[in-house]
């Protein structure tokens, strides 16, 4: 019998619900960012998966866990390698969620930085740079 109390990847909280998972998380902002990089909608996925646009949402999510063949199936349609949801993990990262790279492109906004930024010139960057470091309270960039 199944005892999720001692399944290392079951995540949940003190009342027994269950949470998504860090690396569940992980892999949604996966398939949102190549997904977005992609210009493909959820419900362009979806088609070529053969699921819902929603079930696509439940997985950028972290709400639904991604099977090891859905998985292949998405990475197909992403142009990816299956190997690539795991690339940078090791013992250590397990518990890590998405890196900021990943969360900046699962954003509108951060997808909207990105491609702008490249648009201005080196000093409108290191003004937009500064800005951000200030809004988060970090050292404006070294000249």
């Amino acid at each position: 019998m199944f005892n999720q109390a001692s399944d290392p990847l079951a995540a949940g909280d003190a009342g027994g619900r269950t949470t998504s998972h860090p690396l569940d998380r992980r892999a949604g902002a996966l398939i949102r960012r190549r997904r977005t990089e992609l210009g493909l909608t959820q419900t362009d996925l979806a088609q070529l998966c053969g699921v819902t646009f929603q079930q696509i949402q439940k997985y950028e999510r972290g709400a639904n866990r991604v099977s090891y063949s859905r998985l292949v199936q998405i990475a197909r349609a992403l142009q990816v390698r299956p190997g690539w949801f795991f690339e940078g993990l090791d013992g250590e990262d397990q518990d890590e969620g998405p890196d900021a790279a990943t969360t900046l492109m699962g954003s509108r906004e951060g997808r909207t930085i990105v491609q702008v930024l490249p648009r201005l010139d080196a000093a409108q960057r290191r003004l937009v740079a500064d800005l951000a470091a200030n809004l988060a309270g970090q050292s404006p960039v070294a000249a």
